[in-house]
């Protein structure tokens, strides 16, 4: 099963009743069956747009069933998918649109127009195929076609980091490489045909790309699909759809935890709930275990590996507080400034190297070279250890590291000591320039509501648990911290703020 045509053909024709996916807020769904025949409309309707196998396709379309099934469909038939950030400012959009070299472009109505002027100075054909995200059939949808099967190394999925400087890179990764990937997601936490998860995530991200749309298809499950995220929605979208396993950033988690605990009943059908794409601060975990009785699965990944790469067990004895867990699906090493290993409990940059590494990025080699050590291990960028038991513990970004006076501070560490304060919300550190020191600390602070606290309790609250020389010298009070799609705190936002 090592293509996402493959996966699909597989379950459509062990299970062709089968619900693939159901809407979460309107009487929808999609059995297997049904997703084979729209996948084979959808290679009829793309022949007929002039997009030849190996064209890339992109799509400015939110959550739905309909987008589901042009992402698939395309895949299926042989076409690169890019799945375009609907958070984008305009100027990064444009240059998304224009330099995945795409043959079409499939777009919401809400969004045509500001779509159309970003194409009408690109300087190619794009054919434009406006497709509302719960369509029932899209614009042109006629019979079925075939389309020669893509071969495992066919580029699949052409999707662009939200980078917080520069222009975003275009990752490139191919059918096998999301295959494997929906695989090993499916083993590491043993879903099966009966699983069903809720899916809130936008699928422009690989979070939801891969967790929410791919692993199902592996595992012959299925996903509720909820048009975003609602906090006053979750639970009720979870009960009425049957879920089984929950799919969240930790973002998510952060509002959960100020909502109100749902009935027992709502809660005893989610065998877990799993936490990805940003660090989950140990507070956290702990606090929604109590409140709602589903263990946290921790993971980590990146778009270069198709999400996840790390991933705690299962079994909750055996998941590591604090840990993203242990490599899932690939291998993984912690290396050195001069890309040599560290050994266990030593600190360096950690290296991915398996089936789900990306083949680079699309039109930028020098990046590419950059992203990879000599011997082909992918370099992550983020800092971290691995210990005896083969768990790794990630404490930050390289380009993150505050670095005061000589000394090493991870940022994480800073955010984990400040949450503990019953007033905080959330909070991110980060390093601003300093003459003395070389960097000092910036802590960004959201106050839960109705809370109140002063500078000064703050610093005395992190001289307690930090020591003087690690608490931040400055702090600043904000609504809300910058985040990318994927939950991420884009801190080197937060420098500005220091005044």
């Amino acid at each position: 099963m090592n293509t996402v045509r493959a996966l699909i053909e597989r379950a459509a024709t062990a299970q062709p009743d089968a619900v693939y996916a159901l809407a979460t807020e309107r009487d929808a769904s999609l059995d297997y069956r049904s997703l084979l025949a729209s996948c084979r409309r959808l290679a009829a309707l793309l022949d007929a747009h002039g997009v030849a196998p190996g064209q890339t396709i992109s799509l400015v379309m939110p959550n739905g069933l309909a987008t589901l099934r042009v992402l698939l469909g395309a895949l299926w038939a042989g076409r690169c998918v890019n799945p375009v950030n609907l958070l984008a400012q305009p100027e990064q959009m444009r240059y998304v649109l224009e330099h995945s070299d795409c043959a079409a472009v499939f777009v919401a109505p809400e969004w045509e127009a500001r779509v159309r002027a970003m194409l009408a100075d690109i300087g190619r054909p794009v054919a434009l195929v406006v497709a509302d995200a719960d369509a029932e059939r899209l614009p042109g949808e006629g019979p079925e076609a075939d389309a020669p099967p893509p071969s495992p190394d066919a580029l699949a999925l052409l999707m662009y980091t939200s980078g917080t400087t520069g222009r975003p890179k275009g990752v490139m990764l191919t059918q096998a490489n999301l295959a494997a990937n929906a695989a090993a997601i499916a083993a590491e936490h043993e879903l099966g045909p009966g699983d069903r998860v809720l899916g809130v995530l936008p699928l422009y991200h690989i979070n939801a790309f891969a967790v929410t749309m791919l692993a199902p298809l592996a595992s012959r499950g299925s996903v509720a699909m909820a048009p975003k995220f609602s906090a006053a929605r979750f639970w009720a979208q979870a009960a009425l759809a049957r879920c089984t396993w929950l799919n969240v950033v930790p973002t998510i988690v952060s509002y959960l935890l100020e909502g109100d605990t749902p009935p027992r009943d709502v809660l005893q059908p989610l065998r877990f709930c799993r936490s990805a794409s940003a660090a989950l601060p140990p507070e956290h975990l702990r606090g929604f275990e109590q409140k709602f009785g589903i263990g946290i699965i921790e993971t980590m990944g990146l778009t270069e590996t198709v999400a996840p790469s790390f991933s705690n067990p299962l079994e909750p004895s055996r998941r590591k507080l604090g840990s993203v867990g242990r490599a899932s699906g690939c291998e993984a090493r912690v290396i050195d400034a001069q890309l040599r290993p560290v050994p266990d409990g030593s600190t360096g940059e950690i290296a991915i190297r398996g089936p789900n590494v990306m083949r680079g990025y699309y039109k930028n080699p020098e990046a590419t070279a950059a992203a990879f050590a000599p011997d082909g291990w992918l370099r992550t960028g983020d800092l971290g250890h691995r210990d005896a038991d083969g768990f790794f513990f990630v404490t930050g970004r390289i380009k993150e590291l505050i670095i005061k006076g000589g000394e090493n501070i991870a940022p994480r560490e800073i955010d984990e000591a400040l949450l503990q304060h019953p007033a905080v919300l959330d909070a991110a550190a980060v390093g601003i320039a300093d003459r003395h020191y070389g960097q000092e600390i910036l802590a960004c602070i959201v106050l839960r509501a109705g809370a109140q606290c002063s500078e000064d309790a703050l610093r005395e609250f992190c001289h307690e648990r930090l020591g003087r020389y690690k608490t931040p010298k400055l702090f600043r009070f904000v609504d809300e911290l910058p985040r990318g799609p994927s939950g991420k705190v884009q801190r080197l936002k937060l420098v500005e703020l220091a005044g």
